[in-house]
This record gives structure tokens, C-alpha cells and sequence, in this order.
């Protein structure tokens, strides 16, 4: 009888392993499916950068050292492997497109321009999806992270070889800290 019963635990032990495994399997591939969301939303990004810069240097012909960061920029982001990587490379583009943007508004027969315009639609539709991604990511990295790190899972997870995974964070200083806002009063 007592056979029965230890049989019965083992075999139940062996179930929740099991379950735990294809569990990890299962989020480890949500993981490495979400990072691929963003640089898929990266490459259409970096490859709609190339016809952005094209209409601008035909207005801006001087502004060389805008158009050699953006491509520089864009090099970065087509060629990133990693998290971290991806992560630099997204921000150093989200940079160098405001210094694009900002010649644009230099020049208002090109903010007028019909193809600039759609260009621009199309990299703020991007912007949201890659948004999106993001989080998609960040969050199947949350669940990851915390079944590996939970107890008993992390029993199961480490000596498997599952660790834990990088967010994707974006280390741009100015969004660190809450912005200042100062409501002058005035003289009276």
C-alpha cells in the first residue's frame, strides 16, 4: 500500500515538472517571438528612414551631418542583435529622426509636401506599432522572469538552463525623471 502511495507521488512530482517545462518552453518562445514584433517594426522603420531623408536633403541640401547620423543610425538598427542593442539603437534613431524632423520645419514647402506628409503618417503609424511591441515584449519578459524566479519553479528552470531575460528599456536620460513644470504667476 505504502508502494502505491510513494509511486503516486513520484509520478505526480514527475507531472509537475513536466508542467513546468513546457510552461517555460512556452514563454521562452512568446520571448523570443515578441522580440522579433520589434525588429520587425525596427527594419520598417529603418527602411522608410531612406525616402524620408531623400525628401528633406532635396530642401536641405546643407544639412549633411543630419543625413550621415540618420544613416549611421539606421546601420545601428538593421544591424542590432541583442536586447540591449536593439534597445541603444532604437534610441539613438528616435534622437536623430527629431534633429530630421526639426530641419523639416525649416523648410515649410516641405512640411506642405505630399509625399514628406506620408511618409510621416507612415513612421507614426510605425512608432505606435513598435510602441506596441515593446510592451508586448516587456511583458512576456515579466512572466518569464517571474516563473524562473519563483519557487518551486526556479528548481526546474535553472538547472534546465532557463534565465532570465533583458527588458527592453529605453536609457534615454530625459524620460528617467518627471519633466519640470513652473506655472509663473504674472506681475501684477
Amino acid at each position: 500500500m505504502i508502494g502505491w502511495v510513494v509511486l503516486g507521488l513520484v509520478v505526480l512530482a514527475l507531472l509537475y515538472v513536466v508542467v513546468i517545462y513546457n510552461q517555460l518552453v512556452r514563454l521562452r518562445a512568446l520571448v523570443k517571438e515578441a522580440f522579433s514584433g520589434i525588429t520587425v517594426q525596427l527594419r520598417r522603420r529603418a527602411d522608410l528612414i531612406p525616402n524620408l531623408v531623400e525628401s528633406v536633403q532635396g530642401y536641405a541640401t546643407h544639412e549633411r551631418e543630419v543625413f550621415e547620423e540618420v544613416t549611421r543610425a539606421r546601420a545601428a538598427t538593421v544591424n542590432a542583435g541583442s536586447v540591449e542593442a536593439a534597445a541603444q539603437a532604437d534610441a539613438q534613431m528616435t534622437g536623430v529622426l527629431g534633429r530630421l524632423f526639426a530641419v523639416a520645419e525649416a523648410y515649410p514647402e516641405l512640411k506642405a509636401n505630399t509625399n514628406f506628409l506620408q511618409l510621416q503618417d507612415q513612421l507614426a503609424t510605425i512608432e505606435t506599432e513598435l510602441q506596441g511591441a515593446r510592451r508586448y515584449y516587456n511583458a512576456t519578459v515579466r512572466d518569464l522572469n517571474t516563473i524562473i524566479q519563483s519557487f518551486p519553479p526556479t528548481l526546474i528552470a535553472r538547472p534546465m538552463g532557463f534565465t532570465e531575460e533583458p527588458f527592453y528599456q529605453d536609457e534615454d536620460p530625459a524620460i528617467q525623471s518627471a519633466p519640470k513644470v513652473s506655472f509663473a504667476r504674472p506681475a501684477a
